[in-house]
Parts: C-alpha cells; structure tokens; sequence
C-alpha cells in the first residue's frame, strides 16, 4: 500500500504529533508498505509558523494531486486540517482517487473550549488574535477535513463523540485509535522500590497552562516542603529553567530538576529512579508522554480529562482526579508517598498496561481501517491479503 502521511509541524522523531506520524510511519514500513511525509519541512520557504499553518492546505493539495497524477498513493492520512482544500475542491473529482483519512492528534474544539475556560479562571491569557485564526478559521478548517474525509481517526472517545454529534460525521466512519511507544520502551527492566528510596515524582512536558501546572506546582510545592526524601523533575519543558524553579520555594528549589529539552530515545534513562508520574493535564488527546512514563514503571496521577482516561483505570493502574483540583492532587501524591504497597501495585499494573502499546498493533490497527474504507470504495474486487497486511486487487 502507498500511504501519505502529513502534519502541520516539521516532521520529528522527538515531539508530540510529529513524532506519533513519523513513528507510524516507521511501523508501516516494517509491515512492508511504502510511506511518503509531507510536512512544513516541505514548504519552499521558510516562513513564520502562523504563516505556514495558513498556506500548508494549499500546498498539501498539490502535493496530492500530483502523487494522485503518478498512480503513487492510496491512502492519504492528513492530520485534520491539511488536507481541506484537496478534500472539498478535489478529492471526488478525481477519477481514481485515494482513501482520504483525516487523522486527530487531540480535537482542536474541545482544547478550545479548555482554553477559553482556563482563560475566565485567570489562569491563561488569550491573544487579541486568538479568535482570528486558532479560535476561528482554524477550527472551521479542521471541521471541514473532517466532513469530507472517507474516514476519521481520533484518539479518544470524547473526541468521537464531539466529531459525531457536532460536525455529523457518520458514526461508522468515526475510529478510535490510539499512539503507540517504540519497541525500545517496551518490555524494560522493571526496578521495585527499595527501601529508603528517595522517591521521585515527574512531569514530562510542556510548562504551560493546558498541561495544568497552576494545579500541580502547588501541589508540589507542599509536598516537598512536607517531604525531606522527595523530589521532582520536569522533563521537556521547552522554556528556560529558572521559569520552572520560579515557581518553587527557595527552600526546596535543590530538589527541583529541570531539562527543558531532551533526545525521545533518552526517556527510559531520564525516568530511571523516578516512581510516579504527575500529569494534570487539562486537556490532551492521547499522552504519549503518559504510556511511556507507564511503560518505565512510574505510577501516574491523572486527570480525569479523555485521553488519559483512555489508558488510566483509577486504583488498578493510576490514580486518576478531577481536572483544575490541587488539593485533589496532593491528597493522591501522598497517598503514594506513605503506602509503599499501594505505590508498587500502581507501577507494576501500569507497567503491563504499557507493554499492550506497541506501534506495530497500533499500525495494523490503522492499516485494518484503511483496508476496509478501500474495499468499500473499490467493490467486491477487492480482497484482503492477511498474511501481508496488504490490499490486493
């Protein structure tokens, strides 16, 4: 199969979106099917990235039309957004076209709705521009991608059901698929607590808003003022480190570390010692950063936001609190921090419940839909090759 995969970002094995794409599309490989990615890194020119983010639908179009021309696609799988203009304008005109897939990393409607609702508690600040193209065009576009596609992935049920009940995809189009962690992070050494052990809480993540660090950093700072043997790291921060330690007591800034940025492969060695992952996050798709901190034996707490909840199972494999709740969250941090019991239950289940998030079950999962939207298209002609993973005509 010849698959497409694009996203508004430079592609990178190292962030967020961009590294869920190109970590599925290694995957695919490894299944035997041929990947191409289009990315801001194509673009002509170098431009501001609101710049980018406006034209890239233009030239996705192109980029499409042209594979479409060579007989060199058969899937395009767009994160949403990219490919609106070929969708609305092309995709049916074409006399032999593609699957279109339009793919969500987290629905830009609901961070939407959270953001406006952080913005009215005072605890983020919305720029006058905002609303002209993040809080606008922007969220028409993604919805337009959506309805025009032949199938839509999202990442968590509260997404699908958002995409179903407010742009009318059809429930049998709307799939939910998940992000996967490298074979690296899989099936790793795991370390029990020892005693005396100092424990070690971390944060993996952007210092931002969305990702709740006005409810957990006050939560952290009375732990560690209560706690002599705790300590805390906050991991891909992509800000400067005094902004962090900022945020702390003076009296317990030694035992906050912070690494504003780091290597993907590094992780499992960062977040060796560490024992739980604190992530009170307001708003998210699908963690990736929380499945491979389970899959390194951290125990997490988190919110009960979508898509964590689609991985985290309160009292079995995490703690899970309600979202905006300091007081919640520092009740669950020393719920762990005094019951060793308790702390090692959480990390070894949620240790197993890593290891099930393999790419290559995610990448079959995916390529399953794309078969079945291209059996649909191309009529009872169409038979699936199994043992392949392929489509045969």
């Amino acid at each position: 199969m010849k698959i497409l995969l694009t996203i508004h970002h430079p592609l990178s094995s190292h962030a967020g979106a961009p590294g869920a794409t190109w970590q599925l599309g290694q995957a695919y490989e490894k299944l035997g099917h041929q990947v191409q990615y289009y990315s801001f890194d194509q673009l002509p020119l170098k431009l501001p990235e609101l710049v980018e983010s406006i034209i890239f639908p233009e030239f996705v179009a192109q980029h499409i039309s042209k594979l479409v021309n060579q007989g060199n696609v058969d899937v395009v799988d767009a994160s949403t957004g990219d490919a609106w203009v070929w969708a609305k304008l092309l995709h049916k005109a074409e006399p032999h076209h593609p699957c279109l897939v339009t793919r969500s990393h987290g629905l830009e409607h609901v961070a939407h709705e959270e953001r406006l609702e952080e913005a009215r508690r005072g605890g983020a600040r919305l720029s006058w521009k905002y609303p002209l193209y993040h809080g606008g065009f922007r969220l028409w576009e993604v919805a337009t991608s959506m309805q025009h596609a032949d199938a839509v992935l999202l990442l968590n049920q509260h997404d699908r059901d958002y995409a179903i009940h407010h742009f009318g995809i059809q429930p049998e189009n709307a799939h939910i698929v998940h992000n996967g962690i490298p074979d690296t992070f899989l099936n790793l050494p795991f370390a029990p607590l020892q005693e005396d052990d100092t424990i070690r809480i971390a944060q993996i993540g952007s210092y931002i808003p969305r990702k709740g660090i006005h409810y957990g950093n006050p939560a952290l700072n009375a732990i560690l003022k209560t706690y002599d043997q705790v300590q805390v790291s906050f991991l891909g921060t992509g800000c400067p480190i005094e902004q962090v330690l900022r945020d702390f007591d003076p009296q317990v800034r030694d035992r906050v570390r912070v690494a504003p940025r780091f290597n993907h492969e590094t992780l499992p060695n960062l977040l060796s010692n560490h024992h739980i992952k604190l992530f009170p996050t307001l708003s998210e798709g699908f963690s990736l950063a929380l499945v491979e901190a389970m899959s390194c034996g951290l125990a997490p707490i988190t919110t009960a936001t979508p898509g964590p909840l689609e991985v985290a199972c309160d009292r079995h494999n995490a703690i899970v609190v309600p979202p905006r709740d300091t007081q919640a969250l520092l009740q669950a941090l020393e719920s762990l921090i005094n019951n060793d019991f308790y702390l090692e239950k959480l990390r070894r289940n949620a240790y197993a419940t890593a290891q099930t998030y393999s790419w290559e079950r995610i990448a079959r999962d995916n390529l399953a839909i794309y078969e079945a939207v291209l059996c649909q298209s191309q009529g009872s002609k169409s038979k699936l090759n199994l043992s392949e993973n392929r489509i045969s005509i």
